[in-house]
Order: C-alpha cells, then structure tokens, then sequence
C-alpha cells in the first residue's frame, strides 16, 4: 500500500467544531488513514491510499458538509 498527503485548503470554518466535523467525515471514507483539520489555518492535511480515494472525493465529501474545499498547490 503507497500513502500520499494532500493538504486541502478550507473555507467557511467557524470553530473548531467544524474542523472535528470535517475530520470524522473523512475519516469514515475509505481508503482515508489520517487527517488533521486544522480551523486557525482552514485546511486538512490528510493521508490517503490513491488506489482506493481520490483528493477529488474528499472534496466533494467536504462540499456536501457545506464548506469550499480547494487541492493547495
């Protein structure tokens, strides 16, 4: 199994509620193994297997949590 992080930037956090929230939903995806939210910094840093989730999922996942989600470069 090859891991690979990405860091996501995040907007529309209000607290640190929000960066738990996002964490535990990803956490539940497959495929996903680690994942910190960080609210100060508004971004995820997450540790993913590439052959079962992609950054593109994780960011729909969040969408769907009602934040914008964007890959940093």
């Amino acid at each position: 199994m090859k891991l690979t992080t990405v860091t996501i930037n995040i907007v529309g956090m209000h607290c640190t509620s929000c960066a738990m929230n996002i964490d535990f939903n990803l956490e539940d995806l497959g495929g996903v193994k680690d994942v910190h939210t960080d609210y100060a910094r508004q971004k995820s840093t997450v540790t993913f297997d590439p052959d079962i989730i992609t950054p593109k999922q994780m960011i729909a996942e969040i969408t769907k949590l009602g934040y914008e989600a964007v890959i940093k470069q």
